[in-house]
Parts: C-alpha cells; structure tokens; sequence
C-alpha cells in the first residue's frame, strides 16, 4: 500500500513539472507580446512622420527629432519584453 502511494506521488510530481515547463512558454509567449506591441507602434509612427513630412516638409527636422525619441521608447519596451521573457524561460525554477 505504502508503495502504491510513493509511485502516485511521484507520477504526480512528474507531471507538474512538466505542466511547469508548459506553464513558463506560455508565460514566456505572453511577455514577447510586448515586443510585437513595439514593432506596430513604430510602423504605425512611421507612416504617420512620412505623411507629416509630405504635408509640411519645413518641418522636416522637428517630425524626425520627434520620431527617433518615439522610437527609441518602442524599442526600449521591445527590449525589457525580450528580457522578461529570457528571465521566465530560464530563471523560474
């Protein structure tokens, strides 16, 4: 009896490992979404500065100062997702 509830404890143990395992790529997949997020905003801030410039090509330097300090805040939320995600991957026991 002892030994039938040994083996169950540890086919249980087993199991939530493994569903830990499945648990810390979905976590993972979750935090990426950060980057993606990113990657529209600066398409997006893109399209909107060409548009800008073709409508008022005087202010050609303020579009641009504007659009780089944009996207470097994008890239910077890119960067801290791929983070999270590289630490939940390989960090969370």
């Amino acid at each position: 009896m002892i030994n039938a509830i040994i083996a169950a404890i540890s086919s249980v143990t087993v199991i939530a490992a493994e569903i830990g395992d499945g648990l810390k790529a979905v976590g993972a997949g979750l935090a990426i979404l950060g980057a993606l997020g990113a990657g529209l905003g600066i398409g997006i801030a893109t399209g909107k500065a060409a548009e800008a410039v073709s409508r008022q090509p005087d202010a050609e330097a303020k579009i641009r100062g504007t659009l780089l300090l944009g996207m470097i805040f994008a890239e910077t939320v890119a960067l801290y997702a791929t983070l999270v995600a590289i630490l939940v991957l390989f960090t969370i026991e």
